[in-house]
């Protein structure tokens, strides 16, 4: 049975990660700002540990997250929507919950902090191939298994 890891360690953890990663949130800041006037609208979203900007008007749709922040195209990232593996016709997968596939992702920033984006580029971009999406997928599906490099 997994180890449960006390709240006041794991609040600890999550400011540190938060502050490892405070680059890439004000990267998305930024943009998100930038999205506000043109019709974005902002809010806090406690569960994913993010400021989400829904209504992002840039971007082939979906979501894109930077940090602890996730920049959405649509209303709501509780939406569902297909995995990697079967936009790419390598399964018939369940639909997932956009909300839960970003949240793998900002975990994976508190991790890594400024080292995501360059490994996340590395390791193939927005694809199948890439393991930070196949991982985000697995947790979307599971609640576990957020860490790029688990076992499948």
């Amino acid at each position: 049975m997994p180890t449960r890891i006390p709240t006041s360690l794991l609040r600890l953890l999550v400011a540190l990660g938060a502050v490892w990663t405070l680059p890439n949130t004000l990267l998305g800041v930024l943009l998100g700002v930038v999205g506000l006037a043109f019709g974005a609208h902002l809010h806090w979203r406690a569960r994913e540990l993010a400021l989400v900007f829904h209504r992002w008007p840039w971007g082939p749709g979906g979501a894109i997250t930077f940090g602890n922040v996730i920049l959405h195209t649509g209303d709501s990232l509780d939406s569902p929507c297909v995995t990697y593996a079967h936009r790419a016709g390598h399964g018939d997968e369940a639909p997932i919950v956009l909300a839960d596939h970003e949240r793998a992702h900002v975990y994976q920033y508190l991790a890594l902090g400024p080292l995501f984006l360059p490994l996340y580029l590395l390791l193939g971009g927005i694809s199948v191939r890439n393991r930070f999406e196949r991982a985000a997928d697995r947790y979307a599906r599971t609640g576990r298994g957020w860490w790029p490099w688990a076992r499948d």
